[in-house]
């Protein structure tokens, strides 16, 4: 009898939180399709000229911050060197669509552009700003993901940083344990001799879960995140592709497992 009282009220906590966690997440959809009529007239103008984009840039960190002000997120950042100077490729776990919206206001210093899955162009104010100021990724298309690379390459020359989540998307399950890494990334380390800045996204799966998950998590909060010491062309140089694919990984996964001890199970 006990054990069925203290299973319906386990039931009815993790429901009670689950449906609070609905409304959180009703209310950020709310917040980001608001902020995102606002902003697109003042994004969109500067995104058809090369010389403007930077500017547009700028007004995605504005976004940014109005998105993390209107939804009561904080950031805890913990950084482990002073960033070289630009341009570098940020490499980033992704356990949440929240880690998209902080990094903008996280490395302001020095504009950057997001690889990220074709997916995004689905969706129609994401669309314009995404195929016009960053660089899709088409999974399954080795001949467009090839000319992507190419793209980002050519960004680098041009003084542009790059940001992208090597997983190639949030988890599906076991979240925040990550998968293992595609070797995009690191192939264009190779190729341009940027510096790579790991970064650890250590509770935003907590702060913000996958919309589809209906009773997942979902809350205001503090985000703690760490960004650790360049990895530098001549340390990267000294291994293989996969090697330093291994080694990103190795960097950015510790600071999880020592949090999350079970997810190396």
């Amino acid at each position: 009898m006990f054990v069925m009282l203290f299973i319906l009220y386990f039931w009815k906590v993790k429901y009670i939180f689950g449906f609070f966690g609905l409304l959180w997440k009703l209310y950020i959809g709310s917040v980001f399709v608001l902020t995102a009529i606002i902003y697109y007239p003042l994004i969109v103008p500067f995104l058809y000229k090369e010389s403007n984009k930077r500017i547009a840039f700028k007004l995605f960190i504005s976004w940014s911050q109005v998105f993390q002000l209107l939804c009561l997120y904080l950031r805890s950042i913990v950084w482990k060197e002073q960033l070289p100077q630009g341009p570098y490729i940020i490499v980033a776990n992704h356990s949440s669509y929240l880690d998209i919206f902080l990094l903008p206001s996280i490395f302001p210093e020095h504009e950057f552009l997001f690889l990220g899955k074709s997916e995004l162009l689905k969706y129609p104010l994401i669309k314009t700003y995404f195929k016009k100021l960053n660089i899709p990724i088409y999974r399954g298309d080795n001949r467009r993901s090839a000319r992507a690379l190419i793209s980002a390459m050519k960004a680098i020359k041009k003084g542009w940083s790059l940001a992208i989540f090597p997983e190639g998307g949030i988890p599906d399950k076991d979240n925040p344990k990550m998968a293992s890494f595609k070797p995009g990334a690191f192939k264009i380390a190779q190729n341009t001799g940027a510096p790579i800045i790991p970064v650890t996204f250590l509770n935003n799966h907590s702060l913000f879960s996958d919309p589809t998950n209906i009773f997942g998590p979902a809350r205001p909060g503090i985000s703690k995140i760490i960004v650790h010491k360049p990895i530098h062309a001549d340390e990267y140089n000294q291994l293989d592709l996969q090697e330093f694919s291994d080694h990103c990984h190795e960097i950015i996964n510790a600071p999880l497992l020592k949090r999350y001890p079970h997810i190396n199970d």
